[in-house]
């Protein structure tokens, strides 16, 4: 079995702020038409990532991984199982694919992601 990271979120207070940083320090690139209120980045290799402003009720900026599952449901099944939580079941996001968000036992939050065509 096999999940690789496969994106990722920088969840910030000034997207903009962010993007001049990242953009500055990395070189970056930033696609801000193909998603309202999200900013897909390109690293100029795998894997992506998005940028998008930090909720109001959200406890802080912070950056989000995610990891490809080809059996989303099967995967949150075996992280309960295993003594973690579901942080956001099962959703899809149009035209793109489907996500959710487990902690581990510790608390700590990752992402699980497939994408549209499998």
């Amino acid at each position: 079995m096999s999940s690789p990271l496969c994106h990722f979120e920088l969840m910030t207070k000034n997207p903009e702020a962010c993007k001049a940083f990242y953009g500055a320090v990395f070189g970056w690139q930033f696609d801000d038409d193909s998603m309202p209120g999200y900013s897909l980045v390109d690293t100029g290799a795998e894997p992506t990532g998005g940028i998008f402003k930090k909720p109001d009720d959200a406890p802080g900026p912070c950056m989000n991984v995610y990891f490809h599952s080809s059996d989303i449901t099967g995967t949150i099944a075996r992280a309960v199982e295993a003594g973690g939580r579901v942080i956001v079941e099962e959703t899809e996001i149009p035209n793109v694919g489907r996500f959710a968000m487990i902690a581990d036992p510790e608390g700590i939050v990752v992402g699980l992601f497939r994408n549209a065509s499998g």
